[in-house]
């Protein structure tokens, strides 16, 4: 796996330790095999956090005063464990990534007592996280949620749906987002905190994707729950889950970043070995600008994720236009270089086990949760108009 990019002026030395400590955890624990499922998806999930709590990583997803690695989110360490993560397995940067997206709001929005109940344990890997906004009519727009949380002799009461929900079914903690206020659009909504074990948190049924990876259905049933709940103050549930995604979006880019490292390596091997003609695939004029354009998708990608977690980490209150940047390029430039690692592989590409196939089921997702390629390309433009340049 490439690291001359570490040397690049975004990181400090800190950050090269890190990535150094993530990568030889993920070889030495993942290897060769990290795309490999053969057993319950659920206790792998459970496993992996349990490895990486171990191992120090989870740390990252919560701050110092809390149990965390630093003293704030750092987006650029997320980035590189995730990046890392996924160079060697899907699920391991799928189970990092839900422990800093599903506790992010009460990182950066929860008063003292929220984050001292749940942060140190989701630092140590024993809190499995979820964040809960994604329903079945509710998804890009976020303003259209329904679920509805009204407030009832000093409780909270929840009624309504998500879908979609990472962890959902083996999460203890979940991020929920609901309208609590009698107002349409995103003024409307809040954040609260819901524990597994709260009375009527139904998991109506988990979801198969391409890729395995947790997910499910829930249904509120008149839940109740403590109105100490609630994060941060009522009617601000939108700001928070904007502000959360802004750190953690960059990050989906760092996952795509690590699949398409993956994926020009294997194609690289391949086309210097394989024989066809006489000679190796990488002879050929037409695999040498696939692998040519692999490499430039790959380094631009780097630019456009170290950046925003550069800017982010310096202080900046919103990354918006640079994380949406990131993610979009990422994600996207991530599906046609993996695209191309198989059509050089040729009929193994396609073949179950093979790590082309696990890498074009793996990468699918990334262009659609925490905002679609299209939701992102809105954002820019409308981030752009907004600055008022002409």
């Amino acid at each position: 796996m490439d690291s001359s990019f570490l040397n690049w002026p975004f990181f400090s030395d800190d950050h090269r330790a890190v990535a150094e400590t993530v990568r030889g955890f993920a070889a030495e624990v993942f290897g060769e095999t990290g795309f490999d499922h053969h057993g319950d998806i659920d206790e792998e999930c459970a496993e992996i956090r349990r490895q990486l709590g171990a191992a120090g990583l989870t740390r990252y997803c919560v701050p110092r005063e809390y149990g965390g690695a630093k003293d704030q989110l750092d987006v650029r360490s997320l980035c590189l464990i995730r990046e890392s993560l996924a160079y060697r397995s899907g699920l391991a940067d799928f189970v990092f990534a839900m422990q800093g997206l599903g506790s992010g709001a009460i990182s950066l929005f929860g008063n003292a007592h929220q984050k001292s109940r749940y942060l140190p344990g989701v630092g140590s890997g024993d809190l499995c996280a979820a964040f809960a906004l994604t329903e079945p009519e509710a998804g890009s727009d976020v303003a259209a949620i329904a679920t509805e949380a009204r407030l009832d002799q000093g409780e909270w009461v929840i009624s309504g749906e998500k879908t979609y929900i990472s962890n959902g079914g083996i999460a203890d903690v979940y991020v929920l987002f609901a309208r609590s206020e009698d107002v349409q659009g995103a003024r409307g909504l809040s954040a609260f905190i819901i524990q597994a074990d709260d009375p009527g948190l139904e998991i109506v049924e988990r979801i198969d994707t391409i890729a395995p990876h947790p997910l499910a259905r829930l249904r509120f049933n008149g839940m109740r729950i403590p109105a100490d709940r609630l994060i941060a103050e009522r009617g601000q549930g939108f700001k928070i889950a904007m502000a959360t995604l802004d750190v953690f979006r960059s990050t989906v880019g760092a996952a795509s970043l690590g699949f398409a490292r993956r994926a020009l390596d294997e194609a690289t091997r391949r086309a210097q070995t394989r024989e066809l003609f006489g000679s190796s695939l990488a002879d050929l004029p037409g695999v040498q600008t696939q692998l040519a354009e692999m490499a430039l998708d790959i380094d631009t990608s780097a630019l456009l994720i170290y950046r925003a977690g550069w800017a982010k980490d310096s202080g900046a209150p919103r990354i918006t236009r640079e994380a949406a940047m990131a993610k979009l390029h990422a994600t996207e430039t991530a599906q046609q270089g993996i695209d191309k690692a198989v059509q050089i592989f040729g009929g193994l590409g396609v073949t179950k086990g093979s790590v082309p196939e696990a890498l074009y089921r793996e990468v699918r997702a990334l262009r659609i949760y925490e905002g679609a390629s299209e939701v992102q390309k809105l954002v820019i433009a409308r981030q752009h108009l907004a600055s008022g340049a002409r």
